[in-house]
């Protein structure tokens, strides 16, 4: 299993429309094979944070998402991207 977890920084007068402008994002993730988790929501104390939280079945259904994933405007608003995996492995 992979997690990926972290925070991005945009404008805090453009998270709102940020975070509409990706919801398509989040409904194609949520339907792709082996997610088992996709979320981007605002944080509630910095206006201009937008937390990131992922799960995925393994390492080859994320990437076959991120290859297959959008990409273009939502890329641009961000200002910083703190953003990474965790590989998680589950006993029996």
């Amino acid at each position: 299993m992979v997690i990926v977890a972290g925070a991005l920084w945009v404008d805090p007068a453009a998270r709102q429309a940020y975070l509409e402008d990706c919801a398509d994002v989040v409904r194609q993730a949520r339907r792709a094979e082996g997610c088992l988790d996709f979320s981007l929501a605002p944080d509630l104390l910095d206006p201009g944070r937008v937390d990131v939280y992922e799960r995925w079945a393994g390492e080859a259904e994320l990437h076959r998402f991120r290859g297959a994933g959008p990409s273009g405007g939502a890329w641009d608003a961000i200002r910083e991207a703190r953003v990474e995996d965790y590989r998680v492995v589950v006993a029996d």
